[in-house]
């Protein structure tokens, strides 16, 4: 435990990279040979958008990135957050622990909101548009939207007192987590619905993806499973009945040009929620 803490404590952007391309290219190679579906769709192209957006993001939380570092270290400095307040634990108990609070803060908390503030969705929505989802859907957000994360981000660090290290294992996690859940690979079923009892698996996360509600409110977990459970948000949709992408964008020239994808958060709404 004491070398991940150490590793994560000073891991190179260039690792964090390496990260975040290998994952990326592992369940490319995946879903090639074993595709959940076999979809019709030009899949290059398609990567070139939603690579476009990976890009953003980086440039986003690179900016950005001062602020969360100033805040991780200010909170163990002053002894503020939950993890500092509580009483002395076991190193791996205390990293799982910040782990799902670091989730439900930052990813679970953020997803459920964007689903639930009309100008919080209109940024959400391009993620959303996607009617091909595989596993570089999973970092399709608009630049809007990786500062709305980013501020939800910061906010999980203050309130639990995490450490830096702990926040660039969390993160790492969190990207092989959302490549493999929104890829377009085919588990065993058993094995699915196993895996989605502790963390969000493949099949869980697609029922998120389907085009209307109330399965669009669904299933907004990111790593970890126990707060759709708990929360009572988590749903099941049989892998056939899916059709991806939202119903109020479901022309390609909507949810398929990168010109209209930016655009979107600053178009008139056309329905709340979907629906």
């Amino acid at each position: 435990m004491n070398e991940i803490i150490s590793y994560f404590s000073t891991i190179p952007s260039s690792h964090r990279s390496l990260i975040l391309v290998g994952g990326i290219t592992i369940f490319w190679l995946i879903e090639n040979s074993f595709p959940l579906f076999r979809m019709q769709y030009k899949k290059w192209p398609h990567a070139g958008i939603n690579f476009f957006f990976t890009f953003t993001t980086i440039v986003v939380n690179f900016i950005l990135a001062f602020i969360l570092i100033r805040t991780a270290n200010w909170t163990i400095e002053n002894h503020f957050g939950l993890l500092q307040w509580i009483s002395p634990m076991p190193i791996w108990l205390y990293t799982i622990l910040g782990l799902l609070l670091l989730d439900l803060i930052g990813a679970y908390l953020a997803h459920y909101v964007e689903h639930k503030f009309k100008y919080l969705w209109q940024f959400h929505l391009v993620h959303h548009t996607d009617t091909w989802i595989d596993t570089t859907t999973a970092n399709r957000h608009h630049p809007g939207e990786s500062v709305i994360r980013f501020v939800f981000t910061t906010l999980g660090v203050l309130i639990i007192g995490a450490p830096m290290w702990m926040v660039f294992l969390y993160q790492s996690l969190s990207v092989v987590a959302s490549q493999f859940n929104h890829a377009n690979i085919s588990l065993p079923e058993k094995l699915d619905t196993f895996l989605s009892y502790f963390i969000v698996s493949p099949n869980m996360h697609k029922v998120h993806h389907h085009y209307v509600v109330p399965y669009t409110d669904s299933n907004y977990g990111n790593i970890f499973s126990i707060w759709d459970r708990l929360f009572g948000t988590f749903t099941s949709l049989p892998k056939e009945q899916l059709i991806y992408g939202v119903d109020t964008h479901m022309k390609p020239e909507e949810n398929n040009e990168l010109k209209n994808l930016l655009k979107i958060p600053f178009q008139k709404s056309r329905s709340f929620k979907n629906s």
